[in-house]
């Protein structure tokens, strides 16, 4: 009893159905690389704003807040694959800005410090 065992592609045969799946499937073509571009570029933004927002709860809240809002604004209109990080961005930007008008109210300068 002789077992055949099954032939494995010779390689150039694999490279050439690899390149004929590659076709089937369309080329790369400039307008995918600038909607993947323009996708990456929107998560870059979703992360900032998270970032942004985070730090304003502590310093330049003025500054910052409004940056985080406008940075999760654009990464949600531009379709981010990070929305919750963006959500998270937009949220602590506007927390940034209620804090700093409640601290302005209770101190009545646009100044504040944590101390007395």
């Amino acid at each position: 009893m002789t077992t055949s065992t099954p032939t494995r592609p010779r390689t150039t045969e694999r490279t050439t159905e690899r390149t004929a799946q590659r076709e089937d499937a369309g080329p790369t073509t400039e307008t995918n690389l600038r909607a993947r571009k323009r996708v990456a570029d929107a998560d870059g933004m979703a992360v900032a704003s998270f970032i942004l927002g985070l730090i304003g709860l502590l310093a330049f809240n003025l500054l910052l807040g409004p940056s985080a809002l406008v940075l999760a604004g654009l990464a949600l209109a531009r379709g981010t694959k990070r929305r919750g990080r963006a959500w998270l961005g937009s949220a602590l930007g506007a927390a940034d800005l209620i804090i700093l008008a409640v601290l302005v109210t209770a101190d009545h300068t646009i100044s504040w410090s944590l101390g007395g």
